[in-house]
């Protein structure tokens, strides 16, 4: 209980809450770290996915390379590269040392939902709906984006809900590679046996995954099409429809 207290007073401490090592200034500079990984990913990561998904190709490579990306560990990987001599551990503009490998450590672990999510949205688009298209007339490109794009959004959404709080979670690791962020806070304090600024560090970063959770679950809310429909699955596509994909044509 003790600690607990010591957490909290740490906490309410405004001088812990500015400066350069502030909580403030490291919530930005791994909010930046995030952001951009997560994007950068989704332009990488999802179109490829929806094409692959709207030809009906690619199922098993799109899974099984998702696969492999969850089996690499991300700071193993961001060892190798800071490691390596590009790109190394130099600085990296507003992305501190080693941020060139940090945000392309993040990027790889983010493609594995997103490129999963983005297929199986596409392949779960309803047949009958794409008949329907078809027999107005609907060229390709106006299938695509009138049709299957919208219905498949929710689920597209899910993938990014579930890549933007992982790499939340994970842009820690940047401080073992004395990089930006709250995980410097946090190792700071545990390297100095200061646990109170360790465990206050974990708990913003936490209260702010809760909070990413929470703004990209109204995001996917908004973006359904049919939102009184029931659907219980959609928040766990990756789990609970992974059979889909296996089931869906896998030539190219």
């Amino acid at each position: 209980m003790e600690l607990f207290a010591e957490t909290w007073h740490y906490l309410l401490d405004a001088d812990n809450w500015s400066g350069g090592g502030g909580f403030v200034a490291r919530l930005l500079e791994q909010l930046l770290l995030t952001a951009t990984a997560l994007v950068a990913a989704m332009l990488l990561g999802l179109p490829l996915a929806l094409w692959l998904g709207h030809v009906g190709r690619g199922g098993f490579l799109a899974v099984n390379v998702s696969n492999v990306g969850r089996a690499v560990p991300t700071f193993a990987l961001l060892a190798l590269l800071v490691a390596a001599d590009w790109p190394g551990s130099a600085d990296f503009g507003p992305y501190g040392r080693a941020g060139l490998a940090t945000l392309i450590a993040l990027v790889l672990f983010a493609l594995p939902p997103l490129i999963t999510n983005g297929y199986v949205a596409m392949r779960e688009v309803p047949k009958d709906v794409l008949e329907a298209a078809d027999g107005m007339g609907m060229s390709e490109g106006q299938r695509f984006w009138r049709v299957e794009l919208p219905l498949a959004l929710p689920v597209v959404a899910s993938g990014v809900r579930l890549a933007l709080v992982q790499v939340w979670a994970t842009a820690t690791i940047a401080a073992l590679v004395a990089g930006p962020g709250l995980g410097r806070i946090i190792t700071e304090g545990f390297a100095r046996n200061d646990y109170a600024q360790g465990m206050a560090g974990a708990v913003v970063v936490a209260l702010v995954a809760l909070v990413l959770e929470l703004a990209a679950a109204t995001l996917q809310r908004a973006v359904d099409p049919m939102p009184q429909s029931p659907s219980p699955d959609r928040d766990d596509a990756l789990s609970v429809r992974s059979a889909t994909v296996t089931e869906a044509p896998t030539g190219g």
